[in-house]
């Protein structure tokens, strides 16, 4: 199996859509893709191999004004698109972002007939691992007790035996909010991997996964909070989800409970975190993202001890790319035939 396919097959299939009209083209010519990302010579060789009969033709523009010129041939862009683009590229018809985030979608391209597809599921391996590995350090109290005794020369236990200084993940709940690639993978890691009872939220009517012990509507949201021991937020931003983990839900989880927040940090209210952290409502939090990264030196976040951070590269990894390019090149190949392309985004949804 290969990365991409490896990665989807963590989390539901793969959206799909019918390729645009025309994308079998019966005059055989090229496909003109235009970008501003600077892929390396074997990535693009990967690509151009998945159209064997189909010359597939990747033009790099070095900056603005060159990827204007070259956008009056282009039917396929690769990466940034931004509104007044459009006005240069007449020919378009699939735009490949390179994200999996869609949030900063602006209403030109969103009206525009061309379809649009995303990384999403691309990057949950890595993330799942990080949020697993976050939670970790929180719960075993890796980063609150023995990595300053590291950076001293020291190295004692803290609490006894039976102190809650050191908790375990079996048999605790998890409540995901998200059930894309990057909450599936999660909760994957979360029922396999540490025995987790796994409850979730998701804004789309999907199957339950065999892993997942209650699968609901996102009005269950508040019914789910108090009920778990560690809440995740692996949504999309969109005007509906923003700083959807405010004050209120911070104050209804177990004091007992940790927060998780590895998909957009326009999510939830830093404040409301830093004030809940301070007035021990909840135990603790883990955060890949923020809603301005990086956080200010001056932002208070960094005075928990109970707070552990990464700096918005949880999907960072070499076996990433792989995984990057194969779907390109899966999407192309699909794009040159006819085929439904892999995750096509809903626009107007933001996803």
């Amino acid at each position: 199996m290969t990365g991409a396919a490896a990665a989807q097959g963590q989390s539901r299939k793969p959206a799909t859509s019918p390729g645009p009209r025309g994308a079998a083209r019966s005059d055989g010519g090229p496909i003109h893709i235009v970008t501003m990302y600077r892929f390396e010579p074997d990535e693009i060789r990967t690509i151009q191999a998945a159209v064997p009969d189909t010359k597939v033709e990747i033009v790099i523009a070095k900056d603005r004004d060159e990827y204007h010129g070259l956008l009056r041939d282009a039917e396929v862009v690769y990466g940034d698109l931004r509104g007044p683009d459009l006005d240069y590229a007449p020919k378009l018809k699939w735009v490949q972002s390179g994200a999996a985030g869609m949030e900063g979608m602006d209403a030109a391209f969103r009206a525009h007939p061309s379809v649009c597809t995303n990384y999403a599921r691309t990057f949950a391996p890595g993330i799942s691992e990080t949020a697993m590995g976050l939670l970790l350090c929180l719960t075993r109290g890796i980063t609150k007790y023995y990595m300053p005794q590291f950076y001293k020369h020291q190295m004692k236990p803290v609490g006894t035996p039976k102190s809650a200084d050191h908790t375990e993940l079996v048999g605790r709940t998890m409540g995901i909010v998200g059930m894309g690639g990057v909450g599936s993978a999660i909760a994957r890691r979360a029922y396999f991997g540490f025995d987790m009872k796994i409850i979730a939220t998701d804004a789309k009517p999907i199957p339950k996964p065999e892993y997942v012990a209650e699968l609901h509507s996102p009005d269950y949201f508040m019914t789910m909070v108090p009920k778990v021991d560690v809440l995740v937020a692996a949504a999309p931003h969109t005007p509906t989800t923003e700083k959807m983990f405010n004050e209120a839900v911070f104050h209804a989880m177990k004091p007992t409970a940790y927060f998780l927040a590895v998909s957009r940090g326009k999510l939830f209210d830093d404040m409301a975190l830093v004030k809940a952290l301070r007035e021990g409502w909840i135990a603790g939090a883990g955060l890949d993202v923020f809603p301005v990264e990086p956080p200010p030196p001056d932002h208070p976040i960094y005075g928990f001890p109970n707070v552990v951070m990464t700096a918005h590269t949880s999907g960072w990894s070499p076996d990433r790319q792989v995984r990057v390019i194969e779907l390109f090149a899966e999407n192309v190949r699909r794009y040159a035939n006819g085929l439904p392309l892999i995750n096509v985004v809903d626009k107007q949804a933001g996803y």
